[in-house]
């Protein structure tokens, strides 16, 4: 397993001095962050699509090694519920094109009140080149079927595996690379994961990828700062059992629990 690990966006207020320093502008936040990180899952195409000049301009400010995975529009997702996908994908490809080589999957999220509907999770799949990673999360139980199994493996389309307060669905290999989302844990100092937790993950995690594959992971409990300090905790410990990881923040540079 390859680990690319990070977080849920970078742009929180409330990491000022848990994580951002009092000397670093939030405009020179991007490239903090990836200093520190490798990747980054970006949520603001999901509420408003950027521009390609604002994706062409990330993707200038960080290194060669880094990627971004991005979050659909809630146009195609949550009004048009996976209808009429043609316009809506082209034009997400044009933009996140912006990215060049750091164009990492594109993640589909639905809302909770969307059940299953496989023709027209079809045609959305059909509307992406193969060449792009394309992760699904459903979140309506009636999607759990081995016909949206077999609908992802037939487009080579990851499940998105998530966790929000140890509830998760199928743990599904659907595709050739991995995609993980870690909303929130149980811990004593919740939304952080317990050591436990992590560590039950990381054995799923290499269970179901023991080979060389691509496996995204981002955590997005921010509040109190833990997402930053659990994607270090999961990278550590994968690379103690012998995956490959990308790069965290050092210990001591995220102080869990401290708010400006």
């Amino acid at each position: 397993m390859r680990l690319r690990v990070g977080t849920s966006g970078w742009q929180y207020d409330h990491w000022r001095h848990s994580f951002y320093p009092p000397g670093v502008p939030v405009r020179r936040w991007l490239e903090y962050y990836a200093d520190r990180f490798a990747t980054v899952e970006s949520n603001s195409a999901f509420y408003r699509l950027p521009e390609r000049a604002t994706f062409e301009d990330w993707g200038s400010r960080t290194p060669e090694d880094f990627d971004f995975a991005v979050k659909a529009s809630r146009y195609l997702t949550h009004v048009r519920r996976l209808r009429d996908p043609a316009e809506p994908v082209r034009r997400l490809l044009e933009r996140i094109e912006g990215l060049g080589p750091k164009c990492g999957p594109v993640l589909l999220q639905l809302p909770p009140n969307l059940p299953a509907d496989f023709g027209a999770l079809a045609g959305v799949l059909d509307a992406f080149p193969r060449s792009v990673r394309v992760a699904f999360e459903p979140r309506h139980p009636s999607w759990f079927t081995s016909e949206l199994r077999e609908l992802l493996e037939r487009h080579g389309a990851a499940l998105c595996l998530s966790d929000l307060a140890g509830r998760h669905p199928p743990l599904w290999r659907t595709a050739g690379f991995g995609y993980m989302r870690f909303h929130r844990g149980r811990s004593a100092s919740t939304p952080c994961y317990g050591r436990d937790a992590i560590a039950r993950w990381t054995d799923r995690l290499l269970e179901l990828w023991p080979g060389d594959e691509d496996v995204y992971c981002y955590f997005n409990n921010d509040e109190r700062a833990c997402a930053l300090r659990d994607a270090g905790r999961l990278a550590r410990k994968a690379a103690s059992m012998g995956a490959e990881v990308t790069r965290t923040p050092r210990r001591g540079e995220v102080l869990v629990g401290r708010v400006s």
